[in-house]
This record gives structure tokens, C-alpha cells and sequence, in this order.
């Protein structure tokens, strides 16, 4: 008998019956909008330049708002945000502060402590701190001293000023939905100082601003309540599209009011309206009270309090924002909505994984916290974009950044990698946040795999957009594993099968992947090219921008790799449609003899010749064919040869019973023969649960293979699986490479010390997530087929499938585990967060990790695909 569900999961099933929207109103403000392509009008396309931090606070933004603690309406009309002042910052903080790609030495990176504490998939419940320092914020010793560094050096941050030693705010803001339109959020300041001090504190509402850039837009408008009735003040918020909105205060407080308009005259020295978006800092800061509307209206207001708070001591300011049409519009039932909100989420976590150690559901919860918080708006109409609002673009614009994809227009909420680093989506990234946010929200998941496959993204010729930055790279080719992820995942959520979800999918998946047949392949032999492919610096080169000399070409192991996955997703979904609908047999068919004719060409036994394979090395490599057909390996050891493992599949019995032209097929190429060669490992027999195995590498291979990523001297570190060999920590010379020259590459664990791609990710050493759980899914598909008796060779003995999973899986999770000694390896370890009591409980979730050390690098709130720890730890109690 199915377990009754609790609150939570019932507001889910709300939502997926589309009973009641709770998706209404969640965290979609992004951490930052400033530096984006998409408020980017400048003719050379330096959107970190075109509207720098120090615009942000006076500027309107054209496509989308930021703030800290940010919520607002699904189509961000109405936002929500916390604002603070400490009394001697330069700036009202309104956004979290950080360097550009050219500030930082090592690229751009948030400067700011904030923490994504708590939250649930239909954001009835959510929870943020923010660190805010008492004394003036460092701004001009972070950017200076980080000019003065090489990229040798270790960036310079906040906690590096000191500036928190003179004592600091713990800024806690929660938010708990009385219902769907109604919620209460509370503000609670807790002075960290060893002395009273002051905090101006302004929670602040605003409008999206969409009037200056269309006359016909109405305007809408913020007043004061004619009757604040059961609280202490109230504001109605009125927009065309989205109704009234009722903000009120249970504490009293000044009301102020400006305009989310651009200070033209303070920026560039030109008219402009009389109230602006800075109008609260000009008031705060300059002391400027006619920068403050005084008849109480417009579209941007924030409640001014200023507290005077004793060390340790914590005050509250509660407000709630609800349809204007709500009778109840008090305070009483705030303690209760809390508390049950709270209680609710307890439950929901803790019967999601009730075996989980404290330690393993910290990470958990904190984890999948991240990923709901990371939800944003994203809008960006690129057609209106290039052609300009307004005032016209310069002519190069037309031409340049993007200018092929004029069909996107995005207006929806995606799951984004960082919500400060990377305020926008990216396709593989999006593909792998899809499988956390399965553990919790499916209805979530299948939703955000579906977005990109839409017309509105998906590019006429099958192309699927990469990221703002260029939609035309090239990512891995992932989203159909995830597309079939996604729908067993619902199906074992809610006992249905959404074979709609997956026929849509897999329709315009068959764009895609033709995309990629007929493109990334251009000589028609099964070997793929696609340059960066998401790996930034892994190779010795440039690969995406770097073209070799004429009749030279570079044929991708990963790309091959991916691809020979692809045609194994695709022909599985299409047996699962099968099941349903007859005619994709067919289809399955068809994937599979493309799977097969990969398969032979990646091993050399097609026409062409070109063997990825080096038999000797037992190794995948990429190649670099001349023009009179000679072959040169690059020995290189990384994940550009282990991502053909990815490409492995198990088939249940009930898909083939359906399916007698395929199984035809597969006795046809029994021990996966074709042509006369045995290229794959395809046994024609099942396994004890009558299970078939389609897989790329064969067991020989699978072996070799595994010696070297089991082995801590290559691929294995303390804390998984390393992008590059550490046989590389040397600079072993890959040698003379033709049409290339003399190439050098080296391990290096931890920051890149290449600046290629910008320098602010290294593919050349660290541990990564999205590949490491990869790796893990493939070889417990390989597990499920050959079973414990299957071993592999090491030094020490040999180990099972199961036992080198496992070793995997927990040296990732131990990133974030405390160790003996109390320390977390992902965590700066001279930091309050190894042992201070206000510090100890809070996590950063990090893009990649020291792959000796495993201290997080890159951006600090990657959940995102980080967040696929979240996974790992649920496997852990799954076996």
C-alpha cells in the first residue's frame, strides 16, 4: 500500500494536475543582471565593460532585475528584494558585488558570503543568509589587490580583507506561503559584532521595468493603502497583466518611493526623470530627500527601519505579500505558517532519504536547496535585442554575437548553473541539474528538458542553443540521456508513464541529432569533431577556435563518444515508445545501426581507417589526420578518452518482447559483430533477469580502460576521478604533432594556468561532477549486466564493478563530508568555515574541485551541477 503523501509532495501533485499553481511566485530574481550579453548594446560586444557594477544600483536594466534574497512572479513583474545599509558603505547594497572576467586574476567571481540555507520544490518554504560586514564594504582593496596578481597566485576575497573581524550581520530572509498568492516572509538581523551597531534595513518592492522600452506597455504603480487595517502599513502593487498585490509590515517603518527608471543625468549627464532607481541610496548616502518621491507613489518602494542591535541579539521585520483580494491580510497566523512550513520541510527531506547519516542529509538538504534557489527568470528576445530598443544598434551588431539565433525569445524560468557566475542557461548544464532536481520536483525536471526543445530555442537547422555568451558552440550531446532519465524517474514518482513528455521530446530530438549527423561529421565516416564541447582548455589547443592548416582535421574521441551515447538514448527511447506506439520501432532500428557504424569507425574497421583506439595503450585518443590520410594520436590520458564508456545501455525484457525486428537486428550482430569484426559489447543473451547490454566498449577494453582510472598515479585522486591523468604532472610532450607543431600538456590540479577560454575553469586536472557522475551511471549499467563477476585487475587485487562504483561515488561525496580531524576538503580550510559555530553549518557548492586538496574552485554556488552530490549521496543508500 503507496505511503500517504505529505504536505509538500501533495502541493506537487497540485501543481502537476495543474490544481493550483504554487510555481506562481518562487526565487527567480537573478544574483546579478549587470555584465550580461543580453543588457550588453555596446558595438564590440564587451558586455562586462557596457554596464559595469557601478552602474547597476542607478541603471534599468532592459531584460531582467537582480537582488539579494530575490522573489518575485514567474514572469518577473513584480520583484521582492532585501537592501541594507551599515552606515558607512559607499553603496545601498542591493546586489551581491564581484569582479568581471578582466578584474579578477582568475576571471569573474562573486566577492560576497551568501547561502542558499533551505527550501522546497514549490517554494512553500524558503530560507537565505546573507553575511553583511559592519564596518565599509573593501570594494576598491578586492579590485586592487587582484589587479596586483598573477595567475599563479590565489584570488583575493572578502574573508581575505579582514573586513569581518571588526564583526559582521547574519542577514537570515524566509519565506513561507500561506497559500498560493499569500506569503509571509520574515527579515531577522543578528549582530555578529562585539558591539551594538545600527542597521538601516529596506525591504523593497519593485516593478520589472518593460514601459521604457515599449510606448504601448502601460506603466504600473506602487502607492500607499488607503487603510493599512490589520498592520502597521500596507502598499498595494497594480499591473495589467498580474493584478494588485498587497505588501504590508507588522513592524512600522518609513515608506519610500522612486522609479525604476535610469539616472540619465548622474550617468552620462542628460535629462531624465525627476525619481530613480537609486533614489533610496541618494537618500541613505547623500542624505538627498528629494530623490524620494513625497506623494507616495511610483514603481519602486522600499520600508526604511533602522535597528540598533546588541552582540549576539536578533530583531525581525515581517511582512507579507498577498492578492490584494485577500480578506486575511494580518500578522496572527504568522508564528503557525512558520512553524508548519518548517515542520513541512523536515518531512519532506527527511523521508526522502530517512536512512541518510546527519552528515550525508546536511548535504543533501543544502544541496538540493541550491538547486531550487537557482531557479531564474531568464528573458532575452534576440531579434529585438540585435535590431535595438529605441535608440538602433551600431551596424556591426547585426552581423555579430548571436546573430543566427534571432528566433529565441525566452521568457521562462530555467535552472541555471550560478545564479551570480552564470546568470543564464546552459544546455548541458540544464541537462545535468535536471538529474537532483528529479529527486525532488519530476514534473520540475521534464518541464526544463522540454524548454530548450521548443521553437522558441531550438535553432531551425536542429542546432540546440548553447549560452548566452554564443549560442552556436557546441555542448555535449546529453539531453536525450536525461530525457530518458527524467521520464523512468517520473514514472517511479507517480506510477504513471508520461509517454507524451517522451514522444515530444523525442520528435524534436530527431532535429538534433540529424543536426549533429550531418554537421559535426562532415566527411561522413562516424567520427565526430564539435571543438570546445564544454571541456574549456582540456586539449593541447584551442579546439573550437583554432582551425589546423588547410587538408588537416581533428577527429574528436569525446565527441565520437557522445555521440555513439546519443544513438544509444535515442534508440532506447524509441523501444520505450514502442511500447506504446508501434511505429518507432523503426526509428529504434535505425539509431542502432547508426550506434553500430560508430562503433566501427571509432575502432578503424570502417573504410576511413582511423582507429580512436590505441591497442597498445588501451586508450581512447583524439586524432589529427593529414592530408595524405596519415593518423598522429595525441597521447593525452583525460576524460576525452573515458567518455566512450558513457556510451552504454541495458534493455529490459518487456522493451524486446515488443520490439521482433529489433531483436532481429540484434541476433543478426550477436557479440556485436559487424562486417566480420567483433567492435562492440552486444551479447546476444540476456542476463539472469533476461537483460540485454549495448555498450561501445567492449570488456577487454573495459578493462584496460578502468586499470587506469582505478590507479591513484593516474586518473583516481582522494576525491574521484581527475580530468587529466597525473601521469601528465610531469609535462610529458605529446610530441610533434603534424599541421600543429611541438605540444606540451601538464596536470595541474587546481586553477587553470592557461588563459584559454578565459582561464576561469580548468579541464586539466580537477574533479568535476557532471562527468565523474557520468561515469558512475555508465558503470553501474555495465555492473547491472555483468554483475560482481566482473573484476579488474589492480596492484592491490582485484575489485568488483560494485566496489569500484562505490570508491568513486564516496571519494566525490567526501568532498563535503567532515573528516576525522573535523575538516571539510571542499571548504577553505583557514576559513570560520572548518569551526566557527555561525559559520561550520553553511556550505559553498563549487563548479569543480582540487583534485589532491578537494577545495572548491570557480563559482561558488554551482547548484547546478554540483548539486549532483545530491545523487551520489542518495546511490550511497539505494544499493
Amino acid at each position: 500500500m503507496p505511503r500517504p503523501l505529505n504536505n509538500e509532495q501533495r502541493r506537487l501533485h497540485q501543481q502537476r494536475r495543474a490544481e493550483a499553481d504554487w510555481y506562481r511566485w518562487g526565487p527567480y530574481l537573478s544574483e546579478r543582471a549587470w555584465g550580461t550579453v543580453r543588457e550588453d548594446y555596446s558595438p564590440g560586444g564587451d558586455a562586462w565593460s557596457y554596464f559595469p557594477f557601478e552602474h547597476a544600483h542607478m541603471r534599468a536594466y532592459r531584460w531582467s532585475e537582480d537582488g539579494l534574497a530575490g522573489f518575485c512572479d514567474s514572469e518577473q513583474r513584480l520583484c521582492f528584494a532585501v537592501a541594507l545599509w551599515n552606515g558607512h558603505d559607499p553603496l545601498l547594497k542591493e546586489r551581491a558585488f564581484g569582479l568581471t572576467n578582466a578584474q579578477g586574476n582568475r576571471g569573474e567571481e562573486v566577492k560576497e558570503y551568501y547561502f542558499y540555507l533551505d527550501a522546497t520544490p514549490t517554494h512553500s518554504w524558503l530560507r537565505y543568509r546573507y553575511k553583511y560586514p559592519q564596518s565599509e564594504f573593501p570594494y576598491a582593496t578586492i579590485i586592487d589587490e587582484n589587479a596586483g596578481r598573477s595567475r599563479s597566485e590565489a584570488a583575493f576575497g572578502l574573508l581575505d580583507t579582514g573586513v569581518f573581524d571588526a564583526g559582521y550581520w547574519d542577514i537570515d530572509v524566509t519565506y513561507a506561503k500561506h497559500d498560493v498568492d499569500d506569503i509571509f516572509i520574515r527579515i531577522a538581523a543578528t549582530n555578529r559584532g562585539r558591539q551594538a551597531a545600527s542597521l538601516h534595513l529596506l525591504p523593497t518592492m519593485w516593478f520589472r521595468n518593460s514601459w521604457a522600452w515599449d510606448a504601448d506597455s502601460p506603466r504600473p504603480r506602487i502607492e500607499t493603502e488607503a487603510e493599512a487595517r490589520e498592520s502597521g502599513w500596507g502598499v498595494i502593487a497594480r499591473h495589467d497583466s498580474l493584478g494588485s498585490y498587497r505588501l504590508s509590515g507588522r513592524q512600522p517603518a518609513r515608506l519610500l518611493f522612486t522609479d525604476n527608471e535610469t539616472n540619465s543625468r548622474a550617468l552620462w549627464d542628460r535629462p531624465g526623470p525627476p525619481f530613480t532607481k537609486d533614489g533610496f541610496h541618494r537618500l541613505l548616502i547623500d542624505g538627498d530627500e528629494a530623490a524620494v518621491n513625497p506623494d507616495q507613489r511610483g514603481t519602486k518602494m522600499a520600508a526604511l527601519r533602522e535597528l540598533q542591535i546588541s552582540p549576539g541579539e536578533t530583531q525581525h521585520f515581517d511582512l507579507r505579500l498577498q492578492a490584494s483580494a485577500t480578506e486575511d491580510n494580518g500578522f496572527g497566523s504568522l508564528e503557525r505558517v512558520l512553524s508548519t512550513r518548517r515542520a513541512e520541510a523536515d518531512a519532506f527531506y527527511d523521508e526522502l532519504q530517512p536512512e541518510a547519516t546527519t552528515e550525508d542529509h546536511r548535504i543533501l538538504r543544502q544541496a538540493l536547496s541550491g538547486m531550487i534557489w537557482n531557479k531564474q527568470f531568464y528573458h532575452f528576445d534576440v531579434n529585438r535585442w540585435l535590431e535595438g530598443d529605441i535608440v538602433a544598434p551600431p551596424q556591426q551588431r547585426r552581423r555579430g554575437r548571436n546573430s543566427d539565433w534571432r528566433h529565441v525569445r525566452a521568457a521562462d524560468i530555467f535552472s541555471m548553473p550560478d545564479s551570480w557566475e552564470y546568470p543564464w542557461f546552459a544546455a548541458w548544464d540544464l541537462a545535468y541539474h535536471c538529474a537532483p532536481l528529479g529527486l525532488v520536483d519530476t514534473g520540475f525536471a521534464k518541464q526544463q528538458l522540454e524548454l530548450l526543445l521548443g521553437h522558441r530555442y531550438l535553432h531551425p537547422t536542429g542546432q540546440m542553443p548553447a549560452y548566452e555568451w554564443n549560442f552556436g558552440d557546441v555542448n555535449p550531446p546529453v539531453h536525450a540521456a536525461f530525457v530518458l532519465r527524467a521520464f523512468r524517474a517520473d514514472m517511479a514518482a507517480t506510477g504513471e508513464a508520461d509517454y507524451g513528455f517522451l514522444q515530444r521530446c523525442f520528435n524534436k530530438l530527431l532535429l538534433n541529432y540529424s543536426w549533429w549527423l550531418n554537421r559535426k561529421d562532415p566527411d561522413g565516416e562516424n567520427l565526430f569533431g564539435g571543438g570546445f564541447l564544454g571541456l574549456d582548455n582540456i586539449s593541447v589547443f584551442d579546439r573550437s577556435t583554432a582551425p589546423l592548416p588547410d587538408g588537416y582535421r581533428l577527429v574528436q574521441a569525446d565527441a565520437t563518444g557522445w555521440m555513439a551515447m546519443y544513438a544509444l538514448n535515442m534508440t532506447v527511447i524509441a523501444l520505450e515508445l514502442n511500447t506504446r506506439y508501434p511505429d518507432y520501432e523503426p526509428v529504434a532500428i535505425q539509431s542502432y545501426e547508426q550506434f553500430l557504424a560508430i562503433a566501427e569507425s571509432i575502432r578503424g574497421f570502417d573504410p576511413a581507417g582511423v582507429s580512436l583506439w590505441d591497442v597498445e595503450d588501451g586508450f581512447f585518443k583524439d586524432v589529427v589526420v593529414a592530408p595524405d590520410g596519415d593518423v598522429h594520436w595525441l597521447d593525452i590520458y583525460s576524460w576525452v578518452g573515458l567518455i566512450p564508456l558513457f556510451a552504454c545501455e541495458v534493455l529490459a525484457p518487456e522493451l524486446l518482447a515488443q520490439a521482433p525486428a529489433f531483436s532481429e537486428i540484434l541476433r543478426q550482430h550477436k557479440g556485436g559483430e559487424v562486417h566480420g569484426h567483433f567492435i562492440t559489447e552486444c551479447p546476444h543473451t540476456g542476463n539472469e533477469r533476461g537483460e540485454h547490454l549495448l555498450a561501445l566498449v567492449d570488456q577487454t577494453m573495459l578493462y584496460q580502460v578502468l586499470q587506469r582510472v582505478l590507479d591513484e598515479e593516474h586518473f583516481l585522486s582522494p576525491f574521484g576521478v581527475r580530468s587529466l591523468s597525473r601521469e601528465h604532472a610531469s609535462e610529458l610532450p605529446v610530441g610533434v604533432v603534424p599541421g600543429i607543431g611541438e605540444l606540451h600538456i601538464r596536470y595541474t590540479p587546481g586553477e587553470a594556468e592557461s588563459p584559454m577560454y578565459g582561464g576561469n575553469s580548468n579541464w586539466r586536472g580537477p574533479i568535476w561532477l557532471p562527468t565523474n557522475y557520468s561515469l558512475v551511471q555508465a558503470l553501474e549499467r555495465y555492473h547491472r549486466y555483468l554483475g560482481d563477476e566482473f573484476t579488474i585487475p589492480l596492484r592491490d587485487g582485484p575489485v568488483t564493478l560494485r566496489e569500484a562504483i562505490d570508491q568513486i561515488a564516496d571519494r566525490v561525496v567526501g568532498l563535503y563530508r567532515r573528516r576525522d580531524d573535523g575538516t571539510i576538503p571542499a571548504l577553505r580550510p583557514d576559513s570560520p568555515f572548518q569551526d566557527d559555530p555561525h559559520w561550520k553549518e553553511l556550505a559553498l557548492f563549487y563548479e569543480y574541485f582540487h583534485a589532491e586538496t578537494g577545495r572548491g574552485l570557480g563559482a561558488a554556488h554551482q547548484t547546478g551541477w554540483t548539486g549532483l552530490l545530491a545523487n551520489l549521496v542518495m546511490r550511497n543508500y539505494l544499493k
